[in-house]
């Protein structure tokens, strides 16, 4: 997607049906030409009327929107956050079967959380206990080092480098699974798309400083 003003919403990297039964086609088209396309929409209309901060790129906006004035700041953090939340969202999901991480990740994964078992009791403990709106995170530092958050609304875990995030916002799951939030993350979790999070792993220790 175009990382700064004007922003476009990305097409869905497959097709509408192409995630069930985990996740159906009504579910994905509300999704993302709903409630993603409002997020992209809804950010333009906010940068139109300021042209001083159209060439703040995506990440810029989210990590630092407390630098804007008033009139921009709340609207900025949502709507920024929303964009930069669910592109990543749906770039990590991948039709079945399950996929699993290269040996880079899946080494980090191993020293951090004892094993992918244990990745996924974080990642669910995080998802399932997040109060209300938000996403669960796996991340890493400029180190290559893995953690878990939870965030509230749209805020993301910048300035650490986001890999994956499970949105659990009831829109992501309540056409299909109502309140049973723990059976949408068991459905999200064998779409995770290992290889594409691998890459952007691959990416993250690519850009590591030199060790003196």
């Amino acid at each position: 997607m175009e990382q700064h003003y004007p922003f476009t919403l990305p097409p869905l990297p497959y097709g509408y049906d192409a995630l069930a039964p985990e996740l159906i086609e009504k579910v994905l088209y509300f999704h993302h030409d709903k409630h993603f396309a409002a997020y992209v929409d809804a950010l333009n209309q906010l940068l139109e009327r300021t042209p001083a901060y159209q060439s703040w790129p995506l990440w810029k906006l989210c990590l630092n929107w407390e630098e804007l004035p008033d009139g921009l700041r709340q609207g900025v953090r949502n709507n920024a956050g929303g964009v930069f939340n669910h592109d990543l969202y749906f770039r990590t999901l991948h039709p079945l079967p399950v996929s699993a991480p290269d040996m880079a990740l899946e080494g980090a994964v191993v020293r951090d959380f004892g094993g992918m078992a244990g990745l996924k009791e974080a990642m669910r403990k995080a998802a399932l206990g997040q109060f209300g709106s938000g996403w669960a995170w796996l991340s890493a530092d400029g180190e290559g080092h893995l953690a878990v958050q939870k965030t509230a609304n749209q805020d993301t875990p910048l300035p650490l480098i986001p890999l994956l995030c499970c949105d659990v916002w009831e829109h992501a799951y309540y056409l299909q699974y109502q309140n049973r939030r723990a059976d949408y993350f068991e459905a999200w979790w064998r779409l995770v798309d290992w290889p594409e999070v691998s890459r952007l792993y691959t990416g993250c220790l690519a850009c590591r400083p030199p060790r003196p």
